[in-house]
């Protein structure tokens, strides 16, 4: 848990003002380069969240007939629009949660 939750979480508990922690120089680097390794960590994510928006609709263009399939009544083309992206929004978050929290345990 970074310093600054556990700040927050003892803020609640605390009745004084809250000020924000200084660092020394070491705790500095280390959150420094903390952020830029989750910074670079979250391009993949990301790069696969716009592939996956954008490429439904690409999907669509390049395959009309997937709106003459039909489920339950419904267009294949429109489930996949209102189903699809969920699991994978939820699949991607937990990807990178997890990739976060290991680097976290790492430094």
């Amino acid at each position: 848990m970074s310093p600054q939750t556990r700040l927050a979480h003892s803020r609640r508990r605390a009745r004084g003002r809250w000020r924000v922690p200084k660092l020394d120089a070491t705790g500095e680097l280390r959150a420094a380069e903390l952020h830029r390794r989750q910074l670079r960590l979250a391009v993949a994510p990301l790069a696969l969240l716009f592939a996956g928006i954008f490429g439904l609709p690409l999907l669509f263009a390049l395959f009309p007939s997937l709106d003459e399939i039909r489920v339950l009544g419904i267009p294949l083309s429109w489930l996949a629009l209102a189903v699809l992206p969920y699991p994978a929004l939820t699949l991607l978050a937990g990807w990178q949660l997890h990739r976060a929290e290991r680097t976290e345990d790492t430094q």
